[in-house]
């Protein structure tokens, strides 16, 4: 996956915040607050090389089942494609 808009993160009072920077902040107008595993995909959406690879490292850092961390992957992905925030970069994706 590729990342297709140019947002900051920050954690601002104990909730992590995408804030949009440069051109994004001219189409994009507010913030995006993610919550749970949603910070962690976003920093390492670009590295995966795959789902399956996504799903892998979200269970290596969370204590939760494959179907659990599979669900909240697919939820939070299919809302960053539908946003047009990121893109499918390979046959993987």
């Amino acid at each position: 996956m590729k990342k297709t808009q140019t947002f900051v993160k920050r954690d601002i009072s104990g909730e992590t915040i995408l804030i949009p920077t440069g051109d994004t902040a001219k189409a994009f107008n507010g913030m995006i607050t993610l919550q749970g595993i949603g910070g962690f995909i976003w920093d390492h959406i670009e590295e995966t090389e795959s789902l399956e690879h996504l799903i892998d490292l979200i269970m290596s850092e969370y204590d939760i089942d494959r179907t659990t961390a599979g669900s909240d992957a697919i939820g939070f992905i299919m809302q960053l494609l539908q946003s047009g925030m990121i893109r499918t970069t390979g046959k993987n994706w």
